[in-house]
């Protein structure tokens, strides 16, 4: 977030945001594009010829997913573009910009420059945090013990935050029964 709240000051006109899948990157590019009036473009499907209507604006550009399969000439062309302009771009990805799997060298080392942040999994106080406020968007009442029980037996991210709570709401509905420990044991693999 202090680099949304820093634009545009930014050390340099492009930054990358990563982090595992659910983490907020995407409620952090949607964050930027408010403040900063930016589009917000998948990396996946995204041509030089698609990338020219946008390039005709100088607004912002934030690129989701940049580390899946993309058209790294298309990406080049919009940080050259950018470099000249003087646009600024968020870029997000799951790996950290080193890692992104590209083949440009041109690419690959401009990306490798820009400042990263990563969004890391959340500690013990975040984790139950982020599991009562997914409870509580499905207006479901749970006790301590129900937070404690899945803070300390479910993987440590917001996805498998998500797919507990969603797959919990169902079982307790079909059950007609509360969402406690021993309906949580009996959805949990062991």
């Amino acid at each position: 977030m202090a680099w949304i709240d820093r634009w545009p000051d930014w050390p340099a006109n492009a930054i990358a945001i990563h982090g595992p899948p659910g983490c907020g990157k995407t409620h952090l590019v949607h964050v930027f594009a408010q403040k900063a009036d930016a589009l917000i473009l998948p990396a996946q499907g995204l041509s030089k010829d698609a990338l020219a209507e946008h390039l005709a604006s100088p607004r912002p550009i934030a690129l989701e997913d940049c580390d899946r399969a993309v058209d790294e000439r298309a990406i080049l062309h919009l940080f050259n573009d950018a470099r000249e302009k003087k646009r600024n771009i968020l870029l997000t990805g799951s790996l950290p910009p080193a890692r992104w799997p590209l083949a440009l060298p041109d690419l690959r080392s401009r990306v490798a420059a820009i400042p990263a942040a990563e969004i890391a999994l959340p500690d013990d106080q975040l984790f139950e945090a982020v599991i009562i406020k997914l409870f509580a968007d499905r207006q479901l009442m749970i006790t301590p013990d129900v937070v404690g029980f899945l803070v300390r037996r479910i993987d440590r991210s917001f996805e498998t935050a998500r797919r507990i709570v969603a797959a919990a709401d169902s079982y307790s509905l079909s059950g007609k029964r509360p969402i406690t420990i021993p309906l949580l044991k009996e959805l949990l693999p062991a």
